[in-house]
């Protein structure tokens, strides 16, 4: 089976022809989020375009074309429902007609998270597993369920995908979406300047002087025991915990994955998230895993295989 695929972030896309448990071509495009999802059509297709003749395979060869976007969709009706202040327009766009003009395919649409939790279950650190959480920390906070080998998905196409908005903290900072203290709003890519600005001590923390106060900076100087770097990490740290304590008491998963640009500190992550799910978890029934995501960015694209594959 081979597939087109596209996989939306706020600032790019990569589009790719995907076969079984291989990428057979790909290429990242900038995209701007603010100026909405159709001027990026056409720089869509015509890379599309660009991947088949790479790999040498044509629109014919391919079951469909798998959407990926970075907010809450429904697959079922292939629309997009909440954007998030990203691409505003897509609500309206009739992806499915523009797939279908530009390379006579069908098209699935899926959220960005579940795309991922998909291909991990497909090619990745969920291989073998039916009930799975799986949690991306970057900009943004990620989450996606599995449960009996079947995406969760639920009457509005919101279960299961807000991971990043399990409550923290009910007197925490507020959050793009509109409540306060979610997971995401206290320890992500987008809060963590605000958070850092906030601390007491942050002016005269290694963390003021960096260009760009992000996990990377806090991660190498909470290592070099900049006081305040190693506090909002060890902080952020416990957010992540119960927020995934919170998850696996909702879905009852035999493991969590967590994938993203932050698990680049995977060594630090896992190992307190493990403790900290071994202590307080509610699983008379055995230990639940914790693991890395192993395709990293790749993980939606594979993702596109078993979606074309599901019933529709």
């Amino acid at each position: 089976m081979k597939a087109l695929a596209i996989d939306l972030g706020g600032s790019h896309a990569t589009c790719a022809v995907v076969g079984d448990h291989l990428i057979l071509a790909s290429q990242a495009v900038t995209t701007d989020g603010t100026r909405g999802l159709k001027p990026s059509l056409p720089v869509l297709a015509e890379t599309l375009m660009a991947m088949m003749k790479r790999s040498g395979v044509s629109a014919a060869d391919c079951s469909g074309l798998a959407f990926s976007f970075c907010a809450l969709v429904d697959s079922r009706t292939t629309k997009i429902l909440s954007t998030n202040q990203k691409y505003d327009d897509a609500r309206d766009l009739d992806l499915q007609g523009w797939a279908k003009r530009e390379f006579g395919l069908r098209l699935r649409l899926e959220n960005d998270a579940r795309m991922a939790l998909l291909g991990e279950h497909y090619a990745g650190a969920a291989r073998g597993y039916d009930d799975v959480v799986m949690i991306t920390l970057g900009t943004g906070i990620g989450g996606a369920t599995m449960i009996g080998g079947r995406l969760l998905r639920g009457k509005h196409a919101q279960a299961g995908c807000l991971g990043g908005h399990i409550p923290a903290d009910f007197e925490g900072n507020a959050c793009t979406c509109g409540a306060i203290g979610c997971t995401e709003a206290e320890a992500s890519g987008w809060a963590l300047p605000l958070i850092a600005q906030k601390w007491p001590g942050f002016a005269q923390s290694g963390l003021a002087k960096e260009a760009n106060v992000n996990f990377e900076a806090l991660f190498r100087l909470a290592e070099e025991k900049d006081s305040v770097a190693l506090a909002i990490r060890n902080r952020c740290l416990q957010v992540w915990a119960v927020g995934t304590v919170g998850l696996i008491h909702a879905y009852d998963p035999e493991v969590v994955v967590f994938g993203g640009g932050v698990m680049k500190s995977a060594d630090i992550i896992l190992p307190f998230v493990r403790s900290y799910v071994e202590k307080h978890a509610w699983t008379p029934w055995g230990k639940v895993r914790v693991r890395a995501a192993e395709l990293g960015n790749n993980a939606g694209l594979f993702g596109s295989i078993p979606l074309l594959a599901e019933p529709v």
